[in-house]
């Protein structure tokens, strides 16, 4: 077979030979190319894509005017599919609905009537069920289509004809936004204020040099049908306005409410552009169940034709920008909009545009559409002028023609002939009736001549100058934005700014409301918080089979340090743990520890404190508690143990020397110094073993002496620890009279 250059062979039963690479390759681009035109990509001039612009179109030839009578949906999907665009009508019917979403889009183009779905995210109804018609903003768009002001091109089947491009009276490309996904490129385009860009392309008009950084002294930012609170830096927007790229952070709008008494809640009024609210308040109560926004003690959905969230803090105390910073990080009350003002240029080039070159497409298109549609009406004028001189000829010899008409057998010849008409005047005088010969109609025909000749003079000199066009399309504009800026009801801007807050990041700690604890955990993991500090020797109840493992006092605020036999240090939160009122959970499902660990030790974090950390071949170490702090659930590896080995040991440091106790009883007491501080290793030999391994480890003062307590609950304490003292990684002496049977240090 001949290489990807080769031109394709034609055998002799007339198929095509190529390069299955080459064809591949044609084929896809074409897809590609077609995806990218036809489906994807907005038109820079009307903003418009094609099934939407096919859509306004169908509803336009069925009448739907914005005062006229609603339509079936059906109707006008059957219309765009069997005219216009023969694809599934479950999209067109998507598309359909989209421009009549008051929440999608900032300046709606078709009036619904019926259920067209909400911001809770629900769908509309069947096609079969809802009705529209055309918007004013819609109209606006179309205003020209009978006066030759664009193209028009053969449909599908070249049964009807349909526009390439709308005339579009306002900038639709960043009034409502675009987005779309294509073959190698994408497009997301926000919702913009039609005020605002109608004086950015006045101030462009008026100064053509005019930079992006101008234009954005008109252009705020986006104006997004929710509403919303934009807090992305300034300098940061201009930059995206400049380059076609970049993002912004958008937040919902919110404000504290008093109840009273002390009492307040939040209310939620905007959202984000395109956040279900329904998600929204599914995911915030999955944050409550899971204790992960401790602030927030219940949230409940007010809405009716306005969006009233209703957040209850847990206590009063709270503050409430830490419990809106706590749900900004970890919802959607707050997401980041990516723009990307990829966009077809003249309807045949993707480019990534500026606010300068959108507009400047857009100006470029109103500016042909006047002279198009001055053009049409230029030549209409003409042909009227013509057919106003055979009438006037007409009345001022009207006997004669009307004797040439009763008489003669080819009256439009002699007439033709005799006064020297055109077909057309001829035809006209012909067709004229005989209500119109009254004396006054020559007078009316003269006025009518008249006006249209300086309604010609005007319009020539129009097309003939270049600042008359701007100064026209200066006018279109200022309707525009009579009709839909500020004063028109929805026209005023939605979206504000602020600065970013200085509460950027919010630890999980300072959302937590500070509250005692009494933290349970049995042998067999099973771990709850009980309110309160109760008597850490109080009978408590567990599972059969069960019983008492760790009790300690700690606070809501406070994380936990569970150290495992396998020696990883896992970290727990005293917030997220379950109540008290039950058996609690497995720790298991809380932290990845494997069936064959089991914790050694459970205790309240301190920072910058210090640890003793021994394993049972009597290897060990200082480890900062600092450095024990793991941020996942698999923990974190302090202590190394080899295959047999286990940790043993793990306590806070709060003496100057270490004794140890082996499972010979042999008790070695030497300077804490001699141990080195490590974050992770197996550590040093702290005693040595003939037999068996290291049973216990504890720190103290030598000046206070070593104590335990002794069978009958009794402290006893050894002053003289001469006998015992000895270096580190010494055999050591038995211990002494009265010490535990279990050699281990209370």
């Amino acid at each position: 077979m001949s290489d990807d250059t080769d031109t394709p062979e034609i055998d002799d039963g007339k198929i095509a030979v190529e390069p299955l690479g080459r064809a591949l390759g044609d084929r896809y681009l074409t897809y590609a190319l077609s995806t990218i035109m036809h489906r994807a990509l907005p038109d820079a001039r009307d903003g418009l894509k094609p099934v939407h612009r096919r859509i306004l179109f169908a509803m336009r030839g069925l009448k739907l005017d914005p005062k006229g009578s609603f339509r079936k949906c059906a109707k006008i999907v059957g219309e765009v599919m069997g005219n216009y665009h023969p694809h599934g009508d479950q999209a067109i019917y998507d598309a359909l609905v989209r421009l009549a979403q008051d929440f999608a889009v900032r300046y709606p183009l078709v009036d619904g009537q019926g259920n067209f779905g909400n911001i809770d995210g629900d769908n509309a109804a069947a096609q079969r069920y809802t009705e529209a018609r055309l918007t004013e903003a819609a109209e606006a768009l179309m205003v020209g289509l009978n006066e030759n002001a664009v193209d028009f091109r053969d449909n599908y089947d070249g049964s009807e004809s349909e526009p390439v491009v709308l005339p579009a009276a306002f900038p639709n490309l960043l009034a409502n936004g675009s987005s779309g996904i294509a073959v190698g490129m994408a497009t997301n385009i926000p919702p913009h204020n039609i005020e605002e860009l109608c004086n950015a392309s006045l101030h462009l008009i008026k100064f053509p040099n005019a930079g992006d950084e101008k234009l954005m002294d008109f252009v705020q930012g986006p104006d997004f049908p929710t509403g919303g609170i934009i807090i992305e830096p300034r300098a940061t927007i201009k930059e995206a306005y400049r380059t076609g790229r970049g993002s912004m952070r958008v937040r919902a709008r919110w404000q504290v409410e008093e109840l009273g008494r002390g009492q307040w809640q939040i209310v939620v009024t905007e959202m984000p552009y395109q956040v279900q609210k329904g998600k929204l308040i599914e995911r915030i109560a999955d944050l409550i169940n899971a204790k992960k926004v401790p602030l927030l003690g219940d949230i409940r959905d007010e809405s009716a034709e306005d969006i009233r969230l209703i957040l209850e803090p847990r206590s009063r105390t709270v503050d409430p920008m830490v419990l809106m910073e706590s749900l900004f990080k970890n919802t959607d009350l707050e997401n980041r909009f990516s723009m990307n003002m990829n966009v077809l240029i003249d309807g045949r080039t993707p480019q990534v545009c500026s606010l300068k070159d959108v507009l400047r497409a857009f100006l470029d298109h109103r500016r042909d559409v006047l002279l198009r549609r001055s053009r049409f009406r230029l030549d209409k004028i003409e042909a009227r002028l013509e057919v106003l001189s055979g009438y006037i000829i007409a009345y001022l010899n009207l006997d004669r023609v009307i004797e040439i008409i009763r008489y003669e057998d080819q009256p439009k010849a002699v007439l033709m002939a005799e006064f020297e008409l055109t077909d057309v005047q001829a035809e006209a005088i012909l067709n004229m009736r005989l209500r119109n010969l009254r004396k006054l109609e020559e007078m009316e025909l003269r006025q009518e001549r008249d006006n249209l000749l300086a309604e010609k003079a005007d319009l020539e000199a129009l097309v003939g100058s270049g600042d008359l066009q701007w100064g026209r399309i200066s006018d279109e504009l200022r309707d525009a934005r009579k009709k839909f800026g500020s004063r028109a009801p929805g026209g005023a801007r939605r979206t504000g700014f602020e600065d970013a807050p200085e509460i950027e990041d919010v630890s999980f700690e300072s959302m937590i409301e500070r509250e005692p604890l009494t933290v349970v955990c049995s042998k067999m993991g099973w771990i709850r918080a009980m309110k309160g500090h109760i008597d850490l020797d109080s009978e408590l109840k567990f599972k059969d089979g069960d019983g008492p493992g760790f009790i300690l006092h700690a606070e809501t605020t406070d994380r936990l340090l569970m150290f495992a036999s396998n020696g990883r240090m896992f970290t727990l939160s005293a917030a997220q743990l379950p109540g008290g009122r039950g058996m609690g959970e497995p720790v298991r499902l809380m932290v990845d520890m494997p069936n064959e660990a089991e914790p050694i030790a459970l205790f309240v974090h301190v920072p910058g404190g210090k640890l003793l950390v021994a394993s049972t071949a009597g290897d060990g170490f200082i480890l900062q508690e600092n450095e024990a702090i793991a941020q996942k659930r698999a923990g974190k590896q302090v202590l190394n143990v080899r295959e047999g080995v286990r940790a043993r040991v793990c306590r806070p440091v709060q003496g100057d020397h270490v004794a140890v106790v082996g499972e010979n009883r042999k008790v070695l007491v030497f300077p804490t110094e001699s141990l080195p501080e490590l974050a992770r290793g197996k550590g040093v030999r702290l005693q040595k073993y003939k037999d068996g391994g290291l049973n216990d480890a504890i720190t103290f003062d030598l000046n206070d002496g070593l104590s335990w307590l002794d069978p009958a609950g009794r402290t006893r304490t050894v002053e003289d620890l001469a006998d015992w003292m000895g270096p580190r990684a010494a055999a050591g002496r038995m211990a002494p009279r009265g010490f535990p049977k279990d050699n281990r240090f209370n």
